[in-house]
């Protein structure tokens, strides 16, 4: 959707709004909610919907934010370039796999990381080029070299955290970006456009963005 010469995304901003109200939901009912909706890995089979759900339950602020945050900066790069239907259905998938494989090495989690991180695999494969600053190390490096640096923190520093649910999530990420990079190639270019016949708006973003009309 566009309001004049800005773009609003359709999925980053509501995915960011729906997890803010359901954290305010988990401080306002108190731990029977998050209990509820949380992934317990014993119950994955009889409640197979708590792998969806606990994509959206945080363990407190500062992990609600800083996963917030990641989406709404590296999200909204990536529905950019693969639209939102795709972006929803990686995000989704990528979710609900880190929830299934954190099952197997964790009693409980939650949270969106794993989706996140989905995201992020996804871009380390469809925009190879892209620089990041961690907040820690003041120097622009390539963003795969950032989520190795915080995978090895995760694993060594930080006991607490679903490492797994991560790493799966980012390894869907990459093989959705794979699989998205091949369909890409193969994709049959439309005929151009004949002497005479002017370029649309939805011409011009679609060549900015794919290098095709």
């Amino acid at each position: 959707m566009r309001i004049g010469k800005y773009r609003i995304n359709n999925a980053v901003l509501p995915l960011v709004v729906i997890n803010v109200v359901v954290f305010l939901l988990q401080i306002i009912i108190g731990n029977g909610f998050t209990e509820m909706f949380m992934l317990i890995s014993s119950d994955i089979f009889t409640r197979p919907w708590i792998l969806l759900t606990s994509m959206f339950l945080h363990g407190g602020p500062f992990h609600l934010f800083f996963n917030m945050y990641v989406l709404f900066m590296f999200g909204t790069l990536l529905e950019n370039r693969i639209r939102t239907g795709k972006f929803l259905a990686l995000y989704f998938l990528s979710g609900i796999f880190a929830s299934f494989v954190a099952s197997f090495f964790y009693s409980r989690a939650l949270g969106a990381s794993g989706a996140i991180f989905g995201i992020l695999g996804a871009i380390v494969i469809l925009i190879p080029n892209l620089k990041v600053m961690p907040l820690f190390i003041p120097v622009p490096m390539d963003l795969w070299k950032a989520l190795l640096i915080f995978t090895i923190l995760d694993i060594f520093f930080f006991s607490n955290i679903a490492v797994m649910a991560h790493i799966a999530g980012g390894v869907f990420g990459v093989l959705f970006g794979l699989y998205f990079q091949k369909k890409q190639k193969v994709r049959i270019y439309k005929k151009p456009h004949s002497p005479g016949t002017h370029m649309t708006s939805e011409d011009i973003e679609d060549y900015l963005r794919r290098g095709r009309i």
